[in-house]
């Protein structure tokens, strides 16, 4: 199954940064299940899915996430908000865990994957734990990108949110000490008539200006 190439670029330049949602428009619940596991099929490096995402339901928790978002709004007039966190590093035994995974979905022995899993290793190893944070938040915004493509091809409006205060958001959402930290965040819906962004021509530079072929 796919789309057309007309349909594709049709549904990116209809999306933008929404800035302002209609609060009375819910995202259908078979709709946001497709979201939630384009998330869930997010490639990463090496397969390892170094986060988790946190679909925030609670009316309370997100008025106080918009407190420490520079009052945005987005933050509770959109359908669905999601948070998406990073480990804070990685260990053997979540390598282990994911080649078990891996090994228990292909029907075949973790033994069989004791190569995949020492290359992992390996590569791993030698990093300090900050860049192992860094390079974990790096393969979240994959994920990011994924869910606003996917989101877009739905006809659902989404934001991607960085204005926060990370730390305030793992105190809010009890990531402190869970071994996950805020990475970014993304409001989804459907963008209210009064947002005067929303018939703006979309700004981008040339493809000369951002392509190069080599």
């Amino acid at each position: 199954m796919s789309v057309s190439s007309e349909q594709l670029l049709s549904a990116l330049q209809w999306r933008y940064a929404t800035k302002t949602f209609d609060p009375t428009r819910r995202i259908p619940a078979e709709e946001w299940e497709a979201l939630e596991e384009s998330l869930v099929l997010t490639p990463s490096s090496f397969g390892l899915q170094p986060w988790k995402f946190l679909v925030i339901e609670n009316p309370e928790v997100r008025t106080q996430l918009q407190s420490v978002s520079w009052g945005q709004s987005q933050v509770t007039e959109a359908s669905h908000y999601v948070v998406l966190t990073a480990r804070d590093h990685l260990e053997v035994k979540d390598i282990s865990a994911w080649v078990d995974r891996m090994a228990e979905v292909q029907g075949i022995t973790p033994e069989t994957l004791a190569p995949y899993h020492k290359v992992i290793e390996g590569f791993i190893a030698p990093m300090e734990q900050d860049a192992r944070y860094t390079w974990n938040a790096r393969q979240v915004y994959i994920a990011l990108g994924q869910l606003m493509s996917s989101a877009a091809l739905l006809g659902i409006d989404s934001c991607p949110m960085e204005g926060f205060d990370p730390t305030a958001y793992d105190r809010i959402l009890g990531l402190e000490g869970s071994g996950y930290r805020t990475t970014v965040a993304c409001a989804l819906g459907y963008r209210s008539e009064a947002d005067k962004y929303g018939s703006a021509p979309k700004a981008r530079f040339s493809r000369s200006q951002v392509i190069r072929r080599i």
